[in-house]
């Protein structure tokens, strides 16, 4: 089943490496294969980080977004996994899960389940940019 993708006018998403932008109007456009993606407001840059838990996300999505980093990414998210299991004991479960989803390489999941973790937790600081998201992509019908 494709996944469908719906854009707002002017956002961009990654999909394998490749920006893509939406024009002044809403857009739509299926995916017919398996394919790393993240939208504009799913990626975070390195100077929104201010806790440890984007650093984790930042870390988990350089390793999605350039694979070709991977190992070297790898060694970093290992570190930064264990510097957030000290400072977020009350996260142990969240953590063995993005441990687990890492090593088993669905990286999406695992940052979807790190964004939950941000700073107050409430659907407004899902987003890295502290935004509310609607989900990434829609099945197609």
């Amino acid at each position: 089943m494709p996944l469908k993708f719906v854009l707002r006018p002017n956002e961009k998403v990654i999909i394998n490496g490749a920006v893509i932008g939406a024009g002044d109007r809403p857009g739509s456009f299926f995916l017919y294969n398996t394919a790393n993606f993240l939208r504009g407001r799913e990626v975070l840059k390195e100077e929104q980080i201010d806790c440890i838990e984007k650093k984790l996300y930042f870390v988990i999505q350089l390793i999605y977004i350039f694979p070709e980093d991977a190992v070297l990414n790898l060694q970093r998210f290992a570190s930064i996994l264990g510097e957030t299991r000290d400072a977020r004991p009350d996260c142990r479960d969240d953590l063995d899960e993005i441990e687990r989803l890492v090593e088993a390489r669905n990286y999406y999941r695992a940052l979807k389940i790190c964004r939950k973790m941000f700073k107050g937790g409430d659907a407004s600081s899902n987003a890295p940019d502290g935004t509310a998201e609607s989900p990434a992509a829609e099945p197609a019908p």
